[in-house]
């Protein structure tokens, strides 16, 4: 039986993958380090704990990564995160958890005052149950610290009782090191391989395409 459904919000909920991935590309510049937009693309899903040392050599990480990381949330938060937009239905889709008697959580690794704007601009701020930010888990995904911590907003449902969505390949793999099933969503830029490869056990459009499909979908199972 599914109680619950937690949600990852970046590419998921709200259009911000390519947005967060031209924050970086301009950060990285900025601190002389040329990266290429489609190799910072591919690692969107992780917060910058994870991210930084995939993209950039140890010593430099050691040097200037909390710099990087720094400036790098200040440029989205100014210059990118105005242009944010959410997709479609995901007010409804939210409306349609809670008609099924479950709660739904938002499972954000971004900062408190992210995740705060990304709720208006989804229009969910009065629809869900809990949300994590950055404060809650010591590592982004693909650890599977922010699930956990999204699990805990609703204790004592067991993760074998809830499901994630998202978007990217590094929420399957947190959400099976929770213990839970994951749900994938193409609106944040990854194939349909990429996420059947990191076992999302159902892929859907985006949110308006898995609230069309929601009785036969795995939140609706049991």
């Amino acid at each position: 039986m599914v109680r619950a459904v937690i949600f990852d919000v970046d590419g998921t909920l709200v259009d911000t993958n390519d947005l967060h991935t031209a924050s970086w590309v301009e950060a990285f510049r900025h601190f002389g380090h040329e990266i290429p937009f489609e190799t910072v693309r591919r690692q969107m899903g992780k917060g910058g704990d994870q991210l930084i040392p995939t993209l950039l050599p140890p010593d430099v990480v050691e040097r200037q990564g909390d710099e990087v990381k720094a400036y790098r949330g200040e440029l989205f938060m100014r210059d990118y995160l105005p242009r944010a937009s959410a997709f479609p239905e995901v007010p409804a889709l939210f409306r349609r958890v809670h008609a099924a008697g479950q709660r739904a959580v938002l499972a954000s690794s971004s900062k408190a005052n992210e995740v705060e704007r990304y709720k208006e601009i989804a229009g969910i701020a009065d629809l869900i149950d809990g949300a994590t930010t950055a404060d809650d888990a010591e590592h982004s995904k693909p650890s599977p610290d922010i699930f956990l911590a999204a699990l805990e907003r609703i204790a004592p449902i067991p993760p074998g009782e809830a499901v994630v969505v998202g978007d990217s390949p590094f929420d399957a793999e947190a959400a099976a090191k929770a213990g839970m099933r994951a749900v994938g969503l193409l609106c944040g830029g990854f194939t349909e391989d990429d996420l059947r490869k990191a076992g999302f056990v159902a892929v859907y459009r985006d949110p308006a395409d898995l609230l069309a499909n929601y009785e036969r979908s795995p939140l609706a199972e049991g």
